[in-house]
C-alpha cells in the first residue's frame, strides 16, 4: 500500500509573515502545489502568478500571491503611525 503525503497550504498569518519575494517552494506551498508540478509549471510559463528568474533560481513576489489568494493587505494589517 502506498503512502498518502497530506499537503498543507499556509495560513493567513504565515502569508501576511512572508517576505517581498519569496522562492518557489514557498510559493507552491502557499498555492498547494507540489514541487515538482510548480517547477513544471513555472519552466512552461504557466505558474499561476508571475514568476521571475533569476540565475538558476526562481522567484515569487508575495503580493501576487495575496492578491491571487484574496489577500486583502489594506485590511489584514493595523494601522501605522508615521512620526516625522
Amino acid at each position: 500500500m502506498a503512502a498518502c503525503k497530506v499537503v498543507r497550504g499556509m495560513t493567513r498569518e504565515e502569508l501576511l509573515a512572508l517576505p517581498v519575494a519569496v522562492d518557489l517552494d514557498t510559493a507552491n506551498k502557499a498555492l498547494t502545489i507540489g514541487r515538482s508540478t510548480g517547477y513544471a509549471l513555472a519552466k512552461r510559463g504557466q505558474y499561476p502568478v508571475t514568476v521571475l528568474k533569476l540565475g538558476n533560481a526562481y522567484r515569487v513576489v508575495t503580493a501576487d500571491l495575496h492578491r491571487l489568494l484574496g489577500i486583502d493587505l489594506a485590511h489584514a494589517v493595523g494601522s501605522v503611525e508615521l512620526c516625522s
